[in-house]
């Protein structure tokens, strides 16, 4: 890909902070992406972001509670004041606190994993497209990648809560490209199989799960955050100029086993 196509473009990067989110925010910021960093926790975005700057790249911090939709609203003003455009949002921050049966799942923990997971995204959006709206931006070139799961594309026991916001994300996601194609935007997901981060931790830590997952995934091994950030890279390039409302998955052969 030319590095042309990155000149003067403006990421959103929810989840920042570690991971998959800030796998991507590093790739993006090496192809010459201003990127605002968006996470709950402002020290850990000052980490990513001097990282960054060392790196000759252009990164801000912008923290916020992703369950907040004041906050969200708030935060996205924040952005453009400061960058003076979004061309490029990955909504990635997301929560898991419920584990166990369906039948026995707290609401708390349900309200907390929708408010970030799903309403903490269309925030996102709705922010954005507002300002893109009030300050007739060309969105002829805007791409929104949405960081479903392949929790999303099956069922999923113990972690039914979890994978019913990744599924609602995939429905949203093709919603979302359906109404907003006139306008040129583009929306995509990607649905990561088992990847070695913090939020997987407890799982690729038991070496009993690990070899299980490994023993049913063709390529024979559990994904790092760079796997993603590959494709994430692909879906908000031109090089995807004609996919919309697709879902990505990058889980090393796990779906199709």
């Amino acid at each position: 890909m030319n590095s042309t196509t990155w000149n003067g473009k403006v990421a959103l990067v929810t989840g920042a902070s570690r991971g998959i989110g800030k796998a991507i925010a590093d790739k993006l910021a090496a192809l010459g992406v201003s990127v605002a960093l968006v996470a709950r926790h402002e020290d850990d975005l000052i980490l990513v972001r001097d990282e960054i700057v060392r790196c000759g790249g252009t990164g801000e911090v912008f923290a916020c509670h992703m369950g907040n939709v004041d906050a969200i609203n708030t935060m996205v003003e924040h952005v453009i004041n400061h960058f003076g455009d979004i061309d490029i949002i990955v909504n990635n921050a997301a929560t898991n606190p419920s584990h166990g049966n369906l039948t026995e799942v707290s609401w708390p923990a349900w309200d907390k994993t929708f408010d970030v997971n799903l309403k903490g995204y269309l925030a996102v959006i709705q922010a954005v497209y507002r300002q893109w709206q009030e300050h007739g931006k060309d969105c002829s070139s805007k791409s929104i990648i949405n960081m479903a799961s392949i929790a999303g594309l099956e069922g999923m026991p113990q972690e039914g809560v979890y994978a019913m916001t990744k599924a609602a994300i995939i429905s949203m996601t093709k919603t979302l490209a359906a109404e907003l194609g006139s306008k040129g935007i583009r929306v995509n997901a990607i649905a990561p199989g088992w990847v070695d981060t913090s939020f997987s931790r407890a799982v690729i830590q038991n070496s009993r799960q690990v070899d299980a997952i490994v023993k049913k995934t063709p390529l024979g091994r559990v994904g790092i955050p760079q796997d993603i950030s590959g494709a994430a890279i692909f879906l908000a390039s031109d090089e995807s100029a004609y996919v919309t409302g697709s879902v990505l998955t990058v889980d090393g052969g796990w779906t199709a086993a």
